[in-house]
């Protein structure tokens, strides 16, 4: 879930709450939490850019933000520190395939109410 916490918070959080859960009725929700599993790892995996040694890590929630408004563009200190060759397909692959894990709408509505004070 690390890669949820870095950035669709509001989704860590339920995902939190749902292990808690299944932990607290022994287990009765296993099999939906191992599916999520996978979805989550394979989030983290477009995120964390592990098949090209982490090379994309830092920039690759840094695009996530990017697309969410958070953030203005995926720089770093460091111009060698780029999105990996595919990283950002990948990244639109995941967002497009589980949107029920990311929380673009509660960013939006943050943001929203943020510039409107």
């Amino acid at each position: 879930m690390l890669g949820h916490w870095a950035v669709w918070t509001e989704k860590a959080v339920e995902l939190l709450v749902a292990v808690k859960h299944t932990l607290a009725t022994g287990y009765a929700d296993a099999d939906a939490m191992l599916s999520t599993n996978i979805a989550v790892t394979d989030m983290n995996a477009a995120i964390f850019d592990p098949a090209n040694a982490f090379h994309g890590c830092i920039t690759g929630v840094h695009e996530v933000l990017r697309r969410q408004g958070l953030m203005e563009g995926i720089w770093t200190l460091n111009p060698k520190e780029t999105l990996s060759p595919g990283q950002y397909e990948e990244i639109t692959r995941v967002i497009e395939s589980y949107p029920h894990l990311v929380d673009d709408a509660f960013v939006a509505r943050f943001l929203e109410n943020e510039m409107s004070r």
